[in-house]
């Protein structure tokens, strides 16, 4: 199959689940930084990178010690209201860092990623706070829809309403309700995360748990499925069910965690041998296969030709430097898809 029948085969079918981690947001800074020059935070420097060194060191040793593991430094505070005035200068110097955060001008991997997936069928859903994804989704809206976006953990750019469960800019106004969208919250202790609570995120939760359910597809960039986060991996199992009958999925790891440690995080996801590892976005399916991922599993994995069988893909390029440069790449594809749905 060549890549100019890659571009126009176009299939209604099929859903493509991408969950990203904080290495997601850290890769995509590698090659074009924040636009600022802001370091982004990791969970073991996030207390330096943000300013929050004095506040720790005014702590007990207890406390101390857990600097560079920030999600239970968090969670002991919780626990603990006399110290819920240094909680909540934490909370609030975090969202501020994060929210401060901008885009470059230039395409980042975020960018690519929204436009490698397709609306109203795949979906990207992130435990990142950062607000990279929503202000890629954003921008390249200007372009073309984008795919679903869901917000794990909560977002810094995004806002809810309570009074009919809607969300929208943060600290702006809903038109229909006239409500302020609040800030979705981002802390939560990490051994009781009780996402039911929040109705913001049990909403999120709710919706990847049923495209999970239907998923063809699934991405897992840059999160490595910690231990401490149980209750995040026990809804993502239920979601995704056994894995004996998930047989003809794929299963898709991007990260620069060694293989076989990753496998392991991940065994009760992935069925034999129905998995993809890479270390670098641009050797996933979302580089090789831009908006045509699911397609493209078809074609390998039950071709009806010997010709599907065998694919020479359809790479994008990595060295655009303009967001009007990447848009027009993908022309082809798009005009290909509204020929497909304009029948």
């Amino acid at each position: 199959m060549t890549k100019e029948e890659e571009i126009e085969i176009v299939h209604g079918k099929g859903t493509h689940v991408v969950i990203l981690g904080a290495g997601a947001t850290y890769a995509s800074t590698l090659k074009n930084p924040e636009k600022n020059g802001k370091t982004l935070p990791l969970m073991w420097n996030v207390i330096d990178i943000v300013g929050l060194s004095n506040v720790v060191k005014g702590l007990p040793k207890e406390y101390q010690v857990l600097k560079e593991d920030f999600e239970k430094l968090y969670s002991l505070l919780a626990k603990d209201d006399k110290f819920k005035a240094e909680r909540e200068h934490i909370e609030k110097v975090v969202y501020q860092y994060f929210n401060e955060l901008e885009l470059p001008d230039e395409p980042t991997i975020y960018d690519y990623l929204v436009l490698s997936l397709r609306h109203r069928k795949d979906i990207i859903a992130t435990f990142n706070w950062d607000p990279f994804l929503y202000k890629a989704y954003v921008r390249n809206g200007e372009f073309t829809d984008s795919p679903g976006i869901l917000f794990l953990h909560g977002c810094v750019s995004l806002g809810y309403d309570k009074s009919n469960g809607s969300s929208g800019p943060a600290g702006w106004f809903s038109k229909e309700t006239k409500q302020e969208f609040k800030p979705t919250k981002l802390l939560y202790p990490v051994d009781k995360k009780d996402y039911n609570s929040d109705p913001f995120i049990n909403g999120q939760w709710d919706v990847l748990g049923n495209k999970l359910k239907i998923a063809e597809r699934v991405t897992v960039f840059g999160y490595s499925a910690p231990v401490s986060d149980v209750e995040a991996i026990d809804l993502l199992q239920k979601a995704w069910g056994n894995v004996d009958d998930r047989a003809m999925e794929e299963f898709e790891l991007i990260d620069i965690q060694e293989e076989k440690k990753l496998l392991k995080s991940w065994d009760t996801f992935i069925h034999t041998h129905h998995y993809h590892y890479c270390n670098d976005y641009f050797d996933s399916s979302l580089a090789l296969h831009p908006r045509r991922t699911v397609e493209s599993y078809h074609h390998w994995a039950m071709p009806m030709t010997p010709n599907e069988a065998f694919q020479d893909g359809n790479q994008i390029p990595d060295d655009f430097k303009t967001l009007e440069e990447l848009w027009e790449w993908h022309k082809p594809l798009i005009e290909a898809e509204k020929k497909f749905y304009g029948k």
